[in-house]
């Protein structure tokens, strides 16, 4: 709204300034998202807290999670999600150019996958539907969202010559040109990344944390990538349109941080599938719309840890229970900062460790743009 209202003012003079000049740019636009989302979180993060603790939509604690000391957790607000898509989407709207096609596929994509989330919370948190959301109406949901994406980006006239090449991060100029399967391979970033950041939201602060990290690797690649001159300098593809997507990620960062104000331990709400699904979802579709989905791989390494911890946690029992008999485990709980927590690790300790990691993941993504 803002940017509308003002950048056909840029040119204006008062009292010999050009007070609104500054809209145009990214970087103000960014600073200024990223303040505004997290004031609106901390302002408004009380008030949702108390309408959802009002509307009964607590937790409940799975029984094999009492031995973790998760029993104390029981009856936290849930649905928290609400706080952070809301404060993303208030803050879009007031910073974004509207009319980028980018910033609409964003919006689509958020209020989407949150409205999947929120169904899923509400049939659980507030109905005391034990197991919320079908999985296969669940995934029935993200793989309709990623049909329609895919086929939105790749029959786009803006888009389609380039959107199927995935860059490589490793060399100099090199692109894997994956030509039709770029649709199926939408679906399955969506998927897989909505359901990884699922699976992690398991402990206080964990994925608002480990998500907020990853955005800012690919914010910064959004900045890069958005400007031709940083994009010539650092021989990247120059994507005209991508520099707002770093307003948006500004945006969801900074609501992130406020909502993680009332997230981290002992929590005062949980994100529930409102938020994770949505997140892993925005993820996915922003690493596509950069074409970077293998830098992605690389900064959200924490995600492919979590989702192969339960995928080899299902896998080494279906096999041990069909050549011996009886089913075992490979890791003592998954997905894996469970398997941590039944080894004696304390959450707090957990959860700073991960997020060290997922910096680390960062920093080697990073480092990665000098190679090409």
């Amino acid at each position: 709204m803002f940017y509308h209202l003002f950048v056909p003012l840029a040119d204006a003079e008062i009292l010999g300034l050009n007070f609104f000049n500054v809209f145009r740019y990214i970087t103000f636009r960014s600073v200024m998202a990223f303040i505004t989302g997290l004031l609106y979180t901390l302002l408004v993060g009380p008030l949702i807290i108390k309408q959802i603790r009002k509307k009964q939509a607590l937790e409940i604690i799975n029984d094999y999670l009492i031995d973790l000391g998760h029993k104390e957790k029981a009856n936290t607000p849930s649905m928290g999600g609400i706080i952070f898509l809301t404060g993303v989407l208030f803050t879009s709207l007031l910073w974004n150019n509207l009319t980028n096609h980018y910033i609409l596929l964003m919006f689509l994509v958020t209020i989407w996958l949150g409205g999947l989330g929120f169904f899923d919370d509400y049939l659980k948190n507030i109905l005391k539907e034990k197991k919320g959301l079908i999985a296969r109406y669940k995934f029935l949901g993200q793989i309709v969202l990623g049909l329609f994406v895919g086929m939105i980006l790749y029959t786009s006239p803006i888009d389609h010559h380039s959107i199927t090449q995935i860059c490589i991060p490793f060399f100099k100029n090199v692109t894997l040109d994956i030509l039709w399967f770029f649709i199926p391979f939408t679906v399955l970033m969506i998927v897989g990344t909505s359901n990884g950041t699922n699976l992690t939201d398991g402990l206080d602060g964990l994925a608002t944390g480990t998500v907020s990290i990853a955005l800012l690797g690919l914010g910064l690649m959004s900045y890069i990538k958005g400007n031709f001159i940083n994009a010539g300098y650092l021989n990247l593809e120059f994507i005209p349109k991508a520099g707002e997507l770093t307003v948006f990620i500004a945006a969801l960062i900074g609501s992130l941080l406020g909502f993680l104000w009332f997230n981290c331990k002992p929590a005062q709400v949980f994100m529930g599938d409102t938020g994770a699904l949505t997140l892993g979802g925005q993820l996915a579709v922003i690493s596509i719309l950069l074409r970077e989905e293998i830098f992605f791989i690389i900064i959200g390494g924490i995600f492919v840890i979590e989702s192969l911890s339960s995928l080899i946690q299902i896998k080494y029992y279906q096999h041990t229970r069909r050549r011996y008999g009886t089913g075992r485990w490979f890791f003592k709980m998954a997905p894996l900062h469970h398997h941590f927590q039944k080894k004696g690790f304390s959450e707090d300790k957990i959860v700073v460790r991960f997020w060290i990691i997922a910096l680390l993941l960062l920093a080697i993504g990073l480092s990665t743009i000098k190679l090409r």
